[in-house]
């Protein structure tokens, strides 16, 4: 077996790095990225999936399957855990704070010919944090309910493989943390060796025999009523009319007892409405599904990049039918004036962390098109300051502006008094943070929280002046429907 490193380079290496990559390349053209993920999650491990579709006819050319299982962080409230093997640590303090201090004690021997993710951090990051860096908590009517889940949980990757969907091949990367160097490189190549036999040798996943159901709204509870939801709507309109904020963006959170594996849930998702980040995070008895279409913070190479994306219109039947859509979107003014608000707040968010005079708008209100709708979307980028962290990055761009509203405290601290309940993920993250200094982060929408056999989706409405409060309710409930639909047809499925 043929790896990037040999044991003497390695042995060289330990001597100034304490965590390095050691990878081999397989032909994998019989597998897909859910095939290889299906096959290598364990109970012991917290695995994860991430996958891409550009549009609904092309896919994203890298998969990854993630699988950790000694070290995690964590955080709940004002208290983080580190898990490192039986070893765990506690300590007070900020979540992104805690996270970067664990980050920097890697000194990652980064490999070129790995791409923009070489193993790092994966997991996701609540919309709650917010607490601890904006001052919202002094409108909270009182302790708000919420799931019993960590605000955030991100796994490191012992185990990261790369599927390349253009050459299906896959890069099985072993992040070996550096304590006997001989030792570990012999133990490592035996887990690569270990990790291919599984792949030859392990049942996949049955055929899903698919059966097209509606979703019946009957079977699921909200957090409120729809009477509840319209009177926030119309309290949010007194906060515009009053001057307060330009938009809010409040949400509702729906519930249902669910009777299939969540596995098949995230097989429908993806079949029926593929996405730019599609995820599966199954961190013990919590599993993460999602199917969202918008980026929250992207760093490559210190240049960071957030994609507004405001102004929807449903999808025609025929690519001329699409085109007079796109042109009837972008002459609405409602939904432009809407689009340059958030993207001046992107620019905004960069602009606290970037180079003076590297901001800039790529591609303004460009029109993409999506499985089920037409979406319009502009490009903001900037050079990252040296003296900002990734972290600081992230900190500046949680939350969106597309799951607040603007000006964005604000709108923050009316959510905060009209939400009957925590958000949770609905508004955060999911991604990674690589130890090559890339993050990659989807807003936590079109996103599933399952907590033993419950499940929860929460979706909102952004709400500006000449809002109606009918209609907003109606847009939450669509904004949820595709998970809603992702669990009727996977519980009308069978397997073959």
């Amino acid at each position: 077996m043929k790896v990037n490193i040999a044991k003497d380079d390695f042995l060289s290496l330990c001597k100034d790095y304490n965590t390095i990559p050691l990878y081999t390349e397989i032909l994998a053209d019989s597998e897909t990225p859910f095939s290889i993920f299906y096959k290598l999650k364990d109970e012991e491990s917290q695995n994860v999936l991430l996958e891409s579709a550009e549009t609904k006819e092309n896919w994203g050319r890298y998969s990854f399957i993630c699988k950790g299982k000694n070290l995690r962080f964590y955080q709940k409230d004002d208290n983080y855990f580190i898990k490192d093997g039986d070893t765990v640590i506690k300590g007070v303090s900020k979540p992104l704070e805690a996270l970067e201090n664990l980050y920097k004690n890697f000194k990652f021997y980064n490999d070129k010919t790995l791409g923009t993710f070489c193993g790092g951090f994966v997991g996701y990051i609540s919309y709650d944090i917010v607490k601890h860096y904006h001052p919202i908590e002094k409108y909270t009517k009182a302790q708000k309910p919420g799931l019993d889940i960590p605000d955030i949980d991100m796994i490191f990757t012992d185990f990261l493989i790369v599927f390349d969907n253009l050459k299906a091949t896959i890069k099985i990367i072993k992040l070996i943390r550096v304590r006997n160097p001989e030792e570990d490189y012999e133990k490592a190549l035996k887990e690569i060796e270990d990790i291919i036999i599984k792949l030859k040798n392990s049942k996949g996943a049955s055929f899903l025999d698919i059966s097209q159901k509606e979703p019946d709204l009957k079977e699921w509870s909200s957090n409120m009523t729809k009477e509840e939801f319209i009177n926030i709507v119309n309290i949010c309109k007194n906060y515009i009319e009053n001057g307060d904020v330009i938009q809010v963006v409040p949400s509702q959170r729906f519930h249902k007892k669910i009777h299939t594996n969540p596995l098949n849930i995230y097989r429908v998702l993806r079949y029926l409405n593929p996405s730019p980040y599609m995820y599966f995070l199954d961190f013990d008895n919590v599993k993460i599904i999602g199917s969202s279409p918008e980026t929250l913070v992207k760093i490559q190479d210190d240049t960071v990049e957030i994609r507004p994306i405001a102004g929807t219109i449903k999808r025609g039947k025929t690519q001329e039918e699409d085109e007079e859509l796109a042109k009837k979107l972008l002459s609405d003014e409602k939904e432009i004036a809407e689009h340059v608000m958030l993207v001046d707040l992107a620019r905004n968010d960069i602009g606290a962390i970037a180079e003076p005079g590297s901001v800039y708008v790529d591609n303004m209100m460009h029109i993409e098109k999506f499985s089920h709708v037409i979406h319009i979307v502009s490009n903001v980028y900037g050079k990252k300051a040296k003296q900002h962290s990734i972290f600081e990055v992230i900190k500046h761009a949680l939350p969106a502006g597309t799951l607040s509203g603007a000006p964005k405290v604000r709108a923050m601290q009316i959510i905060e008094e009209l939400e009957p309940t925590k958000r949770n993920i609905y508004g955060g993250a999911v991604g990674y943070i690589s130890l090559n200094q890339n993050i990659d982060f989807a807003i936590a929408i079109r996103t599933a929280t399952i907590l033993d056999d419950n499940l929860y989706v929460q979706a909102g409405a952004g709400i500006v002046a000449d809002s109606i409060p009918e209609k907003e309710y109606l847009e939450s409930l669509s904004k949820a429907s595709s998970i809603m639909k992702a669990v009727s047809v996977a519980e009308a499925s069978c397997e073959l």
